[in-house]
């Protein structure tokens, strides 16, 4: 009898502790949320209820991340209405709305204020995405409210940023009044579709920064937004809807974008370890970045070292020089008075690499191809500039923007951005012609009218200069001499007190060598330069890398690298001959090797063949030794920070030699590690405490190693697309290495003609070095030996960083695929986040 009556108790509890589960997410007619009560997503990501913001006694109905130490609001209900006491429920009414109110019922604090159907299946659920959705009576496809569309200061994954055209709504970020109020404060992140669709950030009704217009890549104020890395990002634009949603592709990574009441759009992310979010992107965060900075007609440009960061566009001059003068560019600029608008002989500019100006008054045609554009442009007097809708669809269109009043906060970068033509006169057009290196990278684009006098004009400076490389010869340059043996005093002795011996070059010797840097001995171009093959009048072949004036390479970068190249000798480091020093032109004069990078070969998949295992494996050796060279076996350690395939040269015989140390840092004999704000490399080969926190060490460069390692291996780009559930190339490996499968990763091109175990332990190696943490990444004195020795019995390695997974998408959440007439798909990236 009471084995019975115990038997019946425990199945009671079963069934209410059931039904306790299966509802926990939902409220219901019947089941209000209470101050005290959590109610907390299927998938336990998110949950909702009662809080109070730091040094505040009021209560607010919220949403926050669920996993996470820290409480981190994502939402709020109520945010200029807020509760003095505990005595606060949300619940549904019986119009079907969501109401939040006291006990008695006196006053309603916030409600979802939306018609429903009367019927008894009204219910609200918390999405894992982080959504709240107020369902339609019994149809649980249907949402009659919903948070996403009513956002606070947080953007999610999933969430639709930008217009509903069939409703209207027009989502709009908002920042909190202050960190201890969650209230509307005045700053907002909104859409604006006036001319080419743009994002904006308002201080209460002031801009105070501009993402730019949408390239098909990306914003082009944002050149963060690179492909293949964590981010998919979709755009649309049709008859239904103008709006920007985005995923992350690791659903362990806790990801969010907030206005913040200071006034900053920051991208962050949970780091687990550490128990803090990282912020990895932010905006605005320099001059250049202030909306309108440089006035009408102006152009910001950051890298102008030394001098004021505004300039004004070809063919402008500044309105007010005196301001200029007193670095205040807010009254922009104005045409030149000699100029002769609207006539024969008038072209184009190119801009390269910046943000195009505001777009609110521009007009887009996107029927029209760029060659339309630009004569389209050129038809109508009051075209001043244009360019391409869409540059990922330029070779099938890519759609017209023209521009035709003031034309106001553009400005450069040293990477991404798109190509903007301004509209100049045939005068202009001849003052550009002659400056290919221009720090904006100007292309002249005129017409067949004025090409010869074109011609001629471009022989008459190539003359001029000629002479003037002369005079210096015949010491007739003495102000370019003289900066010469300055800045070879300082170059004579390097930062730790060391001599230096190099040859410094006159400017003459290498113009002449290259044939004024002619594009048929062009060898290549990265963010920092061009580099050229030249001849010396004793039949030695160099290269020239040429520093570009926007690059951001400053003095001491160039400083470094001269210094650091020099005092090093290794067989598998590049050689440095010598530098041209003359104002504003840096140039390094290296060794010339035939054979280019390593990418120019690993990547390519005619070429690929021509580098058989025997030939990889070496090359992975000799990269191990030059590294090993660097950090240990030199007077300096060294690190690298820029490791990668196109910094690994070839020479003649097909023997790596590391090069482009602009970005190598020196450490002391008893310094392991140090940490800059300043991160620079590139996105794929960095470390993620690097990329995450500027943490760099011997470690980042193992790291790098690794990734490079595996690209050998397997002949394509980390950044690779692999497959479905794997968007880089060490989250490909791993799965297959779990799997004993690795070997199935090796290059096609190699056929059957490898060593497997060489192969296999190549593999293991590279995952050893790519692993989350830094301690667990070996040095490159391990490194080295366990290359050496192949019966060495290796580690196994833990899971590496960086691996990214498509998430998958159940029926609760946000759809982000393109659909329609004009709809356009990005699928890219903000940046690097950790994974956990």
């Amino acid at each position: 009898m009471y084995e019975q009556r115990g038997i019946i108790l425990v199945f009671v509890l079963i069934v209410l502790v059931f039904r306790f589960c299966t509802c926990i997410d939902t409220i219901t007619l019947t089941r209000p949320v209470k101050d005290g009560d959590i109610l907390v997503s299927n998938g336990g990501t998110f949950a909702l209820g009662f809080f109070s913001p730091a040094g505040s006694n009021d209560r607010y109905v919220g949403i926050w991340y669920n996993k996470i130490s820290e409480q981190t609001v994502v939402w709020v209900a109520n945010r200029d209405s807020p509760i003095t006491n505990t005595s606060g429920i949300l619940s549904i009414d019986k119009t079907g709305n969501l109401v939040l109110h006291e006990k008695d019922q006196s006053f309603v604090f916030w409600s979802t204020n939306v018609s429903g159907v009367m019927n008894d299946g009204f219910a609200a659920k918390l999405l894992d995405s982080g959504n709240l959705v107020l369902f339609q009576g019994l149809n649980k496809e249907v949402y009659s409210w919903q948070s996403f569309n009513h956002p606070s200061n947080t953007y999610l994954p999933g969430m639709k940023f930008g217009l509903d055209r069939k409703t209207g709504l027009n989502r709009v970020f908002t920042s909190w009044k202050s960190s201890g109020n969650p209230g509307v404060g005045e700053y907002s992140y909104k859409m604006e579709f006036v001319g080419s669709t743009q994002l904006f950030l308002y201080k209460n009704m002031i801009r105070v920064w501009r993402t730019g217009s949408w390239t098909g890549h990306g914003w082009s104020g944002v050149p963060e937004m690179t492909p293949n890395f964590i981010l998919n990002v979709t755009y649309i634009n049709n008859n239904d809807e103008v709006e920007v949603i985005y995923q992350i592709r690791n659903s362990s990574i806790f990801s969010r974008l907030v206005v913040n009441e200071s006034g900053i759009v920051e991208r962050l992310a949970w780091h687990e370890a550490a128990h803090k979010w990282i912020g990895f992107w932010s905006a605005p965060k320099e001059q250049c970045d202030g909306y309108n900075h440089c006035g009408p007609f102006g152009i910001c440009d950051p890298y102008r070292s030394g001098t004021f960061e505004c300039d004004c566009l070809p063919g402008y001059e500044p309105q007010a020089p005196q301001d200029w003068y007193l670095r205040d560019g807010s009254k922009g600029c104005k045409r030149k008075v000699e100029t002769h608008m609207c006539e024969a002989g008038d072209g184009f500019v190119e801009l390269a690499r910046v943000k195009v100006p505001d777009t609110s008054t521009a007009r887009v045609n996107m029927s029209l191809g760029l060659e339309a554009c630009k004569e389209l442009c050129l038809r109508n007097c009051t075209c001043m500039g244009y360019a391409s809708g869409d540059v990922s669809k330029v070779a099938s269109g890519g759609g017209c923007i023209t521009w035709h009043g003031d034309m106001i906060d553009a400005r450069t970068f040293s990477d991404g951005g798109q190509s903007f033509y301004i509209r100049v006169d045939a005068s202009e057009l001849a003052k550009y012609s002659s400056q290919r290196s221009h720090k904006n990278r100007f292309l002249v684009i005129g017409t067949p009218v004025i090409a010869a006098g074109f011609f001629l004009f471009t022989l008459v400076c190539c003359f001029l200069w000629q002479k003037k490389a002369k005079q210096n010869e015949d010491g007739v340059g003495l102000s370019f001499k003289n900066s010469l043996k300055s800045l070879e005093g300082s170059f004579r002795k390097n930062d730790i007190g060391e001599n230096v011996d190099l040859h410094v070059f006159d400017l003459s010797i290498i113009t002449t060598a290259t044939d004024s840097f002619s594009f048929s001995n062009k060898l290549g171009e990265g963010g920092f330069g061009s580099v050229y093959k030249g001849k010396l009048l004793n039949g030695q072949e160099i290269a020239v890398k040429r520093l570009s004036q926007s690059s951001g390479q400053g003095m001491q970068e160039f400083k470094n690298e001269v210094t650091l190249i020099a005092k090093l000798q290794h067989k598998n480091l590049v050689r440095l001959l010598g530098y041209c020093f003359l104002k504003e032109e840096k140039m390094l004069v290296y060794e010339y090797l035939p054979n280019k990078g390593l990418d120019s070969f690993i990547f390519d998949k005619e070429k690929a063949s021509l580098l058989d295992w025997k030939k990889r494996f070496q090359i992975i050796q000799g990269i191990a030794r030059g590294l090993l060279y660097l950090h240990h076996d030199s007077r300096l350690k060294i690190i690298h920070r820029d490791l990668k395939a196109s910094n690994v040269l070839l020479d003649t015989n097909l023997n790596p030699k590391i090069s482009d140390f602009g970005m190598a840092k020196i450490f002391g004999g008893d310094e392991d590690e140090a940490k800059t704000r300043r991160v620079v490399g590139t996105y794929g080969y960095m470390s993620p405490e690097y990329a995450m926190e500027g943490l760099f060490s011997v470690k980042s460069d193992v790291f790098s190693f690794g990734i490079l390692v595996l690209e050998i291996v397997n002949g394509r780009k980390n950044s690779s697309y692999y497959k479905e559930n794997s968007v880089n190339l060490i989250g490909h490996v791993w799965e297959l290495w779990k799997q004993d499968k690795a070997l199935t990763v090796i290059d096609p091109s190699l056929g059957d003609s490898f060593d497997a175990r060489e192969v296999l332990l190549c593999i293991h190696v590279g995952m050893l070095c790519v692993q989350e943490l830094a301690s667990d990444r070996p040095t490159m004195t391990g490194v080295a030996f366990m290359l050496s020795n192949h019966e060495t019995m290796l580690a196994s390695p833990n899971q590496p960083a960086f691996i990214f997974r498509q998430l998958n998408h159940s029926k609760d959440s946000t759809s982000a695929s393109a659909s329609g007439d004009g709809g356009s798909v990005f699928d890219g990236t903000i940046t690097i986040v950790h994974a956990r």
